[in-house]
Order: structure tokens, then sequence, then C-alpha cells
């Protein structure tokens, strides 16, 4: 694991006070120690200098990883309280943190809590993760003193939305106890399924590349990939497996 995609650390807890600039309320003689789960080292980088400075926002960045693997090693190293975890991530997806991370999560001593901090604002992406475990799903347009409220609010156990995407397990629930599960969805990675959305909606497969930021190549792998799990013959069946969900 390189100390590009993963870092560990901790240090001594120490008092907190309310950042008037910021108009950020935090709780004294507390810090709240945090691992960042990203991909992308760049949006790491900037969610760190926006939260990280633990003096003021009485957050301690604790540890960061780029795949599952590393989520899981530096999740399991450091027992933060909170987890901010991207939807999309190589190895598996955040679904697959969060179900390698079941035990850790139901620690009655030291629960460790996930927040989901994503692109995507898809109803399968926020309710995936959600039944997977995570205790609030927000998007990347948070500002930074949004974002530090949410990480306390989710160490206090809260479950904390994005306004729009409250309304997405809101519907889930209406009918059930628990949010219902859709098991060929399943079958499907966090990466399959952002391009499977793209390909019913249209997209060629040169576009959903500079979209999703992956060559032709993986585009044309994962569509592979998607058909074969789901044991459709062509893209029109796939566009009309994704409108049946609302996908598109």
């Amino acid at each position: 694991m390189s100390s590009d995609d993963a870092r560990q650390g901790g240090a001594e807890r120490t008092g907190a006070e309310r950042d008037e600039a910021d108009g950020a309320a935090v709780d004294e003689e507390r810090t709240v120690r945090v691992v960042l789960v990203d991909d992308h080292r760049m949006f790491r980088t900037g969610v760190q200098a926006e939260i990280g400075q633990t003096d003021r926002t009485r957050v301690e960045v604790v540890g960061e990883a780029a795949d599952v693997d590393q989520a899981i090693t530096v999740i399991t190293a450091t027992r933060p309280e909170v987890v901010l975890l991207d939807v999309h991530l190589p190895g598996g997806g955040g679904v697959e943190v969060l179900r390698r991370s079941a035990t850790m999560m139901a620690d009655p001593a030291h629960p460790v809590r996930f927040l989901a901090l994503s692109v995507s604002d898809a109803a399968e992406d926020v309710i995936g993760v959600i039944r997977g475990g995570a205790r609030g799903y927000v998007t990347k347009t948070i500002t930074g003193t949004d974002l530090v409220s949410a990480i306390f609010r989710v160490a206090d156990g809260d479950a904390v939305f994005s306004p729009r995407l409250a309304g997405f397990v809101l519907d889930a629930f209406a009918n059930s106890d628990t949010l219902p599960a859709d098991e060929e969805m399943d079958l499907l990675t966090q990466r399959e399924r952002e391009v499977l959305r793209l390909i019913a909606r249209g997209y060629a497969y040169k576009e959903v590349s500079k979209q999703l930021f992956i060559s032709v190549k993986t585009v044309e792998s994962h569509v592979s990939a998607v058909l074969r799990k789901l044991q459709l013959s062509n893209r029109t069946e796939l566009t009309r497996w994704a409108a049946a969900r609302r996908l598109v």
C-alpha cells in the first residue's frame, strides 16, 4: 500500500470550540476520527484540506484508501468513528466495503459508521449503500462546513442525507419495513451499474468513456459483463431492463 493511497495515523484527542468563521458548532472536548475512501487522490487531498484542520474542525483524518482492499486494511487498523465512502471503487464498490466491514459496524462498544460521499445521485446507488449499512449519503457538492456537521451527526448515530436523496430512502420504506432487494441489480458492481445507466440513456461507448474517465475497451468489458450477468442479448434489451427499473 503506497503512502499516496493509504495513510494511517493517530493523535491524542483534544478540546474543541465553536468556529465562528464557518458557523460550525462542535462539541467541546471531542474529536471525530475519519477515514477517507475514494479512488481519486486529488479529491481525497481536497477533502483533507477542507476538513482535516483538526484544531478548527475537530475532525482528524487518520487514514486514506483508494480501493476496497486498501479500505478494509486501513479501517481495520485505525477503527475510526466515521468512514467517508465513495460508492464507485475498484474491487467491488462501496457496497463491498460495507459488506466486509459488517462486524466493525456491529461493534456495540466502538462501532465504525459509514457516510457515503459520492458524485452519483442515482436512487439505486443511494438505496444500495443504505441497505449495506451506511448511515447516510451526501453528494460531492456538499460544503466543507456541512460535511463536518454530517460527520459529527453520523458519529452520533444519526442518519444524514442530501435533501433530494432522502426521498429515495423514504420511498423505499413506504411499503415495507426494510429496503427492497433487487437480486439482479445486486449481481452488478457499482461501476457496471454506472456504465449500464449511461448506455441505457443512449450514450455511445466513447461518450461513456469520457464521462467515467475510463478507456473504451474498459467500457466494452463492463457492457459485456452486464449483458452476461443479466442474461441479456443486446443493447436494446439492456435499455428495456434499465427502463423497467427507472434507471433512465
